[in-house]
This record gives C-alpha cells, sequence and structure tokens, in this order.
C-alpha cells in the first residue's frame, strides 16, 4: 500500500504536466499566424507529385510530402484525415488512457479553433487503435497540427490515387477448364494442384493436415454458393469449421454504416480460402494445403487494392477481431496497397502483438506497376512477406509478381505454359486457375498450419524459423526471392 501511495501522486503529477503542454499547444495554435488560403491543388497535379516522388524515391509516404500535398489530397477525399496520435510506438490502447484522452481532445480543438467551427469535426474515433477520423477544410489547420508532436501520422483518408484506381482488382468468378496434367488425385476423389509435388505438400499430409490451427483471411469474403466451404467443409473430418464475417461497409458514403455482409462478390477471397484450407472430400475439386485446418474468413474489402476508406478501415477492424482471438494462430492477406495506411499499420501492429503470425502478399501488378517494390503491409516488418515465381531450376518471378529484399518466401504457382495453380471455384462444381503473390500467400499459409498443428506447443518466433530452415536458400536470404520455395515435408518433419 505504501508503493501505492507514493505512486499515485507522481502519476497525478504526470497527468497534469501532460494536460498543461497539451493547454500550451493549443493556445499557440491558436495564435499562429493564419496562412493565405489558396486554391488548393488539381487532383491531377496532386497525382503528378505523387509520381515525381515515387520515380525519385522508389516509393511514397504522406509524412515526406509539403503541407500543400497533403492539404490539397484531402481536398479531393471530402477533406477526410486520419489522425494516428500518442507517442512514436503507441499504436493502440487495451484500457481507457487519461493522457491520450487530453491529445485527442486536443487535436479536435486545434482544427476547431484555426478553422472557427463550431460543430463537431470527429467524423470516427476507434475503439482500440490510437487514431481518429476528422474533417479538414484549410491548410492552416494542417499546418498547425504537423507541429504537434503527439501527433504520430496525417493521411489523407478519401483521397484515391489516380494510377492505382486503374489496376487490376483481381476479381473474377468464373469457372475454368483444369488441364489433366495440372493435378493428381487422392484416394478420395479429391485432386491435388500441381505445384504442391513441387512443395511436398502432398508429402507432408503424412505427418500434418493443420487439423486445430485457426487460420484467418482477410480478404472480399466467401462464395455463398460453394457448399465445400459451406456445409461441405467438415466432410470426412467432423468438428472441423469454417466462420464467415463481414467488416466492409459497400458505400460511396463515409458516413456510412451498413455493413455489406460475408458473402464474397468479388471470387479473391473465395479462391485464397480455397488455397489455404479447402476440404478432402468425394466432391473431384480441389483440396486445400492444410484440408484440416479451421478458417475464419473475413470480408473487409471489395477487391484486393485497398483504395477506399470503407475498405481501409474494414480491413483494420478485421485485423483487431482476428487478433483477439485464441484459436487463430495464423493470418492470411492478400490484399494491400503501394504505400503504407496508417490505420491498417496500427492493426497489424496490434495483431503482431497478440502474437499472430501474418502472411501478406508481395504484390500483384499489371505490367505498368510491377517494377514497383514489396507494396503494404507486406512492407512491414511485422509480416511476412510471400511472392510467386515460375516452375523451373532457376528463380523467375512469375509474369505479374513483385519482388524485392522485404520478401521472406516464394511459392511456385506458374508454369512455362502460363497456367497457374489450380483451386475450388465460385460456384458449386467449379474449379479455376489462381496465381500471382495472392495464391502464393495463402499457400504458404497453409504450409505454417501444418507446422503448428505438428506442433502446436511452439510459438511463431518457432514456427516461422522452421519454415525458414526447410526453404531453399537458407541460411542465407536472397535480394529479391528471400528464404525461397518451402520444402513442406521437411517444414513439418525437421530434417
Amino acid at each position: 500500500m505504501k508503493k501505492i501511495k507514493f505512486i499515485f501522486p507522481l502519476l497525478l503529477l504526470f497527468f497534469m504536466n501532460s494536460c498543461n503542454n497539451e493547454e500550451t499547444f493549443l493556445e499557440e495554435s491558436a495564435s499562429t499566424k493564419i496562412l493565405d488560403q489558396s486554391k488548393p491543388l488539381s487532383k491531377e497535379e496532386v497525382n503528378n507529385q505523387i509520381n515525381a516522388m515515387i520515380e525519385k524515391n522508389g516509393s511514397f509516404n504522406w509524412s515526406e510530402t509539403s503541407d500543400y500535398l497533403l492539404w490539397s489530397a484531402a481536398v479531393h477525399g471530402e477533406n477526410l484525415l486520419t489522425i494516428g496520435y500518442g507517442d512514436k510506438d503507441e499504436f493502440y490502447r487495451e484500457s481507457k488512457s487519461q493522457r491520450l484522452s487530453a491529445i485527442k481532445e486536443t487535436i479536435l480543438q486545434t482544427i476547431k479553433k484555426i478553422s472557427k467551427k463550431k460543430e463537431d469535426v470527429l467524423i470516427y474515433e476507434d475503439d482500440l487503435l490510437n487514431y481518429i477520423d476528422v474533417k479538414v477544410l484549410d491548410l492552416n489547420t494542417v499546418v498547425t497540427l504537423r507541429k504537434n508532436e503527439k501527433i504520430r501520422y496525417m493521411e489523407p483518408e478519401g483521397f484515391v490515387y489516380e494510377e492505382f484506381a486503374k489496376s487490376n482488382s483481381g476479381c473474377d468468378k468464373s469457372g475454368e477448364y483444369i488441364s489433366t496434367n495440372d493435378y493428381g488425385t487422392l484416394s478420395s476423389g479429391a485432386k491435388i494442384p500441381w505445384n504442391y509435388y513441387d512443395h511436398k505438400i502432398n508429402q507432408a499430409w503424412a505427418y500434418s493436415k493443420g487439423r486445430g490451427i485457426g487460420v484467418g483471411v482477410i480478404d472480399t469474403g466467401v462464395s455463398p454458393n460453394q457448399p465445400n466451404l459451406s456445409y461441405k467443409f467438415d466432410d470426412y473430418y467432423s468438428g472441423r469449421y469454417i466462420q464467415k464475417y463481414g467488416t466492409y461497409i459497400d458505400s460511396n458514403w463515409w458516413w456510412s454504416n451498413n455493413l455489406d455482409g460475408p458473402n464474397d462478390k468479388c471470387g479473391h477471397g473465395t479462391s485464397c480460402l480455397s488455397a489455404v484450407g479447402a476440404p478432402n472430400n468425394n466432391s473431384s475439386q480441389f483440396v486445400g494445403v492444410a484440408y484440416e485446418c479451421n478458417l475464419i474468413s473475413y470480408r473487409g474489402t471489395s477487391d484486393v487494392v485497398l483504395n477506399d476508406y470503407h475498405e481501409r478501415k474494414g480491413v483494420a477492424n478485421a485485423l483487431k477481431a482476428l487478433a483477439r482471438r485464441s484459436d487463430v494462430k495464423i493470418i492470411s492477406m492478400s490484399v494491400g496497397y503501394p504505400w503504407s495506411i496508417g490505420k491498417v499499420r496500427d492493426a497489424v501492429r496490434y495483431a503482431y502483438a497478440r502474437n499472430k503470425l501474418i502472411f501478406a502478399a508481395g504484390g500483384t501488378s499489371t505490367s505498368y506497376t510491377n517494377w514497383y517494390p514489396v507494396i503494404f503491409p507486406a512492407s512491414m516488418n511485422e509480416t511476412v512477406a510471400v511472392t510467386g515465381v515460375k516452375e523451373q531450376t532457376s528463380y523467375n518471378e512469375c509474369d505479374v509478381c513483385h519482388t524485392g529484399s522485404k520478401i521472406d518466401f516464394t511459392v511456385i504457382m506458374e508454369r512455362s505454359n502460363d497456367h497457374h495453380q489450380p483451386l475450388l471455384g465460385f460456384y458449386n462444381g467449379d474449379s479455376k486457375y489462381f496465381g500471382g503473390s495472392s495464391v502464393a500467400t495463402a499457400t504458404t499459409a497453409g504450409m505454417a498450419a501444418l507446422v503448428w498443428a505438428k506442433y502446436p506447443w511452439w510459438s511463431r518466433a518457432q514456427v516461422l524459423n522452421r519454415l525458414k530452415q526447410s526453404a531453399h536458400f537458407y541460411p542465407n536470404k536472397h535480394g529479391d526471392f528471400g528464404y525461397g520455395n518451402i520444402n513442406a515435408l521437411r517444414a513439418v518433419r525437421g530434417y
């Protein structure tokens, strides 16, 4: 009790000092010389400046832009700004914090005083992550807020970069004829994709099938028309489960709050879920890597490019939900964006802090964008970045796959005849080819589930280390392909 009585006054003093500092900042902000209001850059000029920064630096970050460019982008995105607040590494809070509340309130009051707005400027406040979405109308507010050392980042959340708005969304619900040369068959009648043999996945099944491991997939959801990802999911393996949720809001209006449900309307999410854990049954369909694992699907986005306010918020909320689940060990994300998104970055770090093993796609683009390095969130240190390579003795990335120093693993998923990995289709009875870093990521997540099911007492670090040890280049790391292709048999067996 003596320690408590001694510490409490110190905490109170710290909080009072913190509040005093925030009040001082607010007073200084209000007296800041108001800048002359000028017209924002046009949307074309904003895009041109972004292009120039990418050409010069090879990447882009809003923290490196001018106040004027940031404000102009916000104007072309319904004046929305996402503001991450707190200390440098204070991404989330597990409980209420008076200090963080004071920082947030200072930000809101600064916006109101400088812009002379009486109405509420707060659009959204996250219940866990330390960020808020606000409406900012004038340049001077941006200038002043950027002087606040308790603001970690500011991003124009409603702005859509034109070049990547044109990129392939990855959506395709159509089925395809699968060549008999591209699969084998199990005794159940289920089909084995051709590339499973390259990674010795079929041999690894003698030791592990992913039983009891929960894999969360954040993507475009699950097809309501595919029984193998519904009532046939636990055929032959009673007790296995698939769960489906939705955090995406399908609306052009930021203020909409009507969740769109778990059903896939794109096809991409269904394909990724199939690659991870489609069942082994007598439906004569393609089996997933970890066909006894549990799948937890979150429809967090409408397609693979996170260029929409609701997509970014949906993915962040899906990460939070999966992070809180004790049955989920692995998270697979075959979605992303060329550069960092603050709220998603905070959510990834929260999930990582909750000991999740997070796999993310290195990037799949058309020819005019695949020069770009590894995309976000695969570019983060907290994620395991995966890309796809062609079937050959020497490493060569797939035709639309990104590579670079951030890549950790590769998966063989493209043949010389351009056939990709075959898997379960969107509709009952359909199959399809599915490629890029998307299928590579989902396949790797499945291999991780095989390892973790074999050693359920292992930590995330031990599972990841075993994957590295079983890969082609280990103990070295290739400059473009990381540790290379994983040998699943060696990963589960240990030799």
